[in-house]
């Protein structure tokens, strides 16, 4: 079973087009339609596509059907493409997914076989094994960079820096809000570089009010303002005190790494930023965008000694702990409590 990330997948299309049979899987949708449509428009020419193209749901497929549809010759083409979406629905020995391994087994060379698989669970064992399985999961770090500087640039939009940063913070990365928000971008007539006001205007979140500032100020020891953006960040849709209480649990555990790594190798600043960019980009955690978070470790890492950071991570657990047993009503005091408590933890010489 080969597996490929969707930029190795239009990579390896580069060079030759699809054969075979492909799976596609993981938690992104988005990620599942542009890897279908590239296959699409690799394998089939776009005025014999309807000839040459059939979708199939396996929860409607009959058992003979699939066989059937893959035999079927090519019109005026060397492959046809068949496409089996809601391959979850097949279970380990349901009567639908076994003519489909035996198809795997022995699959007709003019055929292009797409198993679309609708829910976030690993692929099928049994038939990722006969399959390229293209790994559609959530972007973060270098990755999602560059996804999104690849939509901006074919929508020919062009942003200033903070922009673009203030970007990616306010939609949490969450690419289907980001394809949201470049339409909107692209419909703008504006002369040169789009500006971070522009964008907090049509996204909705004021540069400096994401999630990922309120975390930045807690690091930073600004309790106030943590405590200022507080109520706004929890406004905002999709958050909750539990995704604060886990970003800035991933960012404190990262922080000690980076901590241990400046005393280990006696460096900071712009040295240290580098090796947990690195690290980040190793691990791919949900901290936002990799460089700025990664700046931000070189520059606090003095204020965090282990010995406050064993103690901010255990308080944090404790909270993580007690937002998911109160009620929803409580908790901003939860959080307020957290972040005053990281606060008074610093002792007058941390570093």
């Amino acid at each position: 079973m080969a597996s490929l990330s969707p930029p190795q997948l239009q990579r390896a299309l580069a060079k030759s087009p699809p054969r075979g049979s492909y799976y596609l899987a993981g938690s992104e949708s988005i990620l599942k339609d542009e890897a279908l449509a590239l296959l699409l428009e690799r394998a089939l020419d776009p005025g014999l596509r309807d000839f040459n193209l059939d979708y199939h749901s396996a929860t409607q497929l009959d058992p003979d059907a699939l066989a059937s549809a893959c035999s079927t010759l090519p019109m005026m083409s060397d492959v046809r493409v068949v496409v089996v979406r809601d391959v979850e629905a097949w279970k380990r020995k349901s009567k639908g997914k076994q003519p489909a391994v035996q198809y795997l087994q022995k699959p007709a060379p003019e055929t292009v076989l797409v198993f679309v698989q609708g829910n976030e669970d690993d692929a099928d064992a049994d038939l990722a094994k006969h399959c390229t399985v293209i790994s559609c999961d959530a972007l973060t770090g270098d990755a999602l960079d560059l996804w999104l500087d690849g939509r901006l640039e074919g929508a020919g939009i062009a942003l200033a820096d903070d922009a673009r940063e203030h970007l990616l913070r306010a939609t949490g990365g969450d690419l289907g809000i980001l394809m949201s928000e470049i339409a909107k971008l692209s419909s703008l007539e504006v002369t040169g570089p789009i500006d971070r006001e522009t964008v907090g205007g049509l996204v909705g979140i004021q540069y400096g009010e994401t999630i990922d500032d309120w975390r930045d100020a807690v690091l930073r020891d600004d309790a106030g303002r943590a405590l200022e953006l507080l109520p706004r960040v929890l406004a905002l849709s999709g958050v909750s005190g539990v995704s604060l209480v886990s970003l800035l649990g991933t960012s404190l555990l990262l922080l000690r790494w980076g901590r241990a790594t400046a005393e280990k190798n006696k460096i900071r600043d712009r040295a240290l930023a580098q090796q947990v960019k690195d690290y980040c980009w190793k691990l791919r955690p949900r901290v936002g965008s990799y460089p700025p978070f990664a700046t931000l470790v070189g520059q606090v890492v003095g204020r965090w000694s282990l010995p406050r950071l064993r103690t901010a991570i255990a308080a944090t657990l404790a909270a993580d702990a007690a937002l998911k047993t109160t009620t929803i009503s409580d908790e901003g005091g939860i959080v307020t409590d957290l972040v005053l408590q990281l606060a008074t933890s610093r002792a007058k010489k941390a570093a």
